[in-house]
């Protein structure tokens, strides 16, 4: 089983649920008591939320790719970011690190063909419903 890297913190309400998630998912297709191999960075959402309403997203940028790498080190085989709107950096986040990031709108496009939907609709924060770093790439796949 792959060791996943999960970035959280932001909020930890957001972090909880990719944690359920993940974990009933794996108990699902492996049965009994299996759960996920896991790893997570947790950041004070507080310094994040300031940092976002200030603009400062190089700074942002950099704390997000310090998280992949301590994940990295830590033995992770791949990285989830636990919310949409810091997927702004994703591509800068995935190129600093040599395990893959996996992507929230990939996966969200990959469940939209899956169902076969004509029409969705999107919600989030106003960052990630005013730039195009997630609403774009979902329309690309």
């Amino acid at each position: 089983m792959k060791k996943i890297g999960l970035i959280g913190g932001m909020s930890w309400e957001s972090s909880l649920e990719y944690y359920r998630i993940i974990n009933e998912t794996v108990k699902q297709k492996l049965g009994g008591l299996h759960s996920a191999e896991c790893v997570m960075y947790s950041v004070d959402f507080d310094e994040i939320e300031k940092l976002q309403h200030q603009g400062k997203w190089e700074e942002l940028t950099q704390i997000m790719i310090d998280c992949a790498q301590r994940l990295e080190k830590a033995g992770a085989n791949l990285i989830i970011i636990c919310t949409n709107t810091m997927h702004k950096m994703a591509e800068e986040v995935e190129s600093s690190i040599t395990i893959p990031l996996l992507h929230i709108a990939d996966a969200t496009a990959e469940k939209i063909k899956e169902k076969d939907f004509k029409k969705v609709g999107l919600l989030g924060t106003k960052f990630t419903m005013e730039e195009d770093f997630y609403k774009g790439r979902l329309i690309d796949k």
